[in-house]
């Protein structure tokens, strides 16, 4: 069951990505399609940690282009917030792995990523938030359903651990930005 939800979740973060209706929603979006949460495939843990640590190293560098470029208070809160959040996820998945003998070093973000990246910083004042908080929402999404998966059907219980710890910072986050949608 869980599972069956996991992937509604994703193919419904694919579809709302999919109504984007400008040109830099529409490259993000298309992206998306060829994200690997999308397939919802069982994971290694491997496999996991790059692509959770992939997801971080986005948000981090997402909240601190927010907390220096947002036009509202809101956004560079939400900035530092992610900053904060997904920096503590980072060190416990990083902790985990070499506590299993698994170390990982921290990949470098995907294309799709780096596009994503680069969106937001060609984007400037209340375009700027409208493109963050949709790229959020998006990359959310996409993260809860990464760690939900890996926790329901990990194949190392101490990283399932981490997985299901990050689930719900991941949710709050979500949560959030869906309750200041369109604001």
């Amino acid at each position: 069951m869980k599972s069956i939800w996991i992937a509604s979740a994703a193919t419904a973060a694919l579809a709302l990505a999919a109504c984007a209706s400008t040109s830099s929603e529409t490259a993000m979006s298309a992206g998306a399609a060829a994200s690997p949460v999308a397939a919802n495939a069982p994971m290694t843990v491997d496999a996991y940690a790059t692509e959770a640590a992939r997801s971080d190293m986005y948000e981090i560098q997402s909240g601190k282009l927010a907390q220096t470029r947002g036009a509202s208070d809101a956004v560079k809160q939400m900035g530092a917030m992610l900053v904060k959040d997904h920096t503590m996820t980072t060190q416990t998945l990083m902790a985990a792995m070499q506590a299993v003998n698994r170390p990982i070093s921290r990949p470098s973000l995907d294309a799709r990523r780096r596009d994503m990246i680069a969106q937001l910083e060609a984007a400037q004042g209340a375009a700027f938030d409208r493109l963050f908080h949709q790229q959020q929402i998006m990359a959310h999404q996409e993260a809860l359903a990464l760690h939900q998966g890996y926790a329901a059907n990990g194949d190392v219980p101490q990283i399932k651990t981490v997985a299901a710890q990050a689930a719900p910072v991941v949710e709050g986050h979500l949560k959030h930005l869906q309750s200041h949608q369109g604001q």
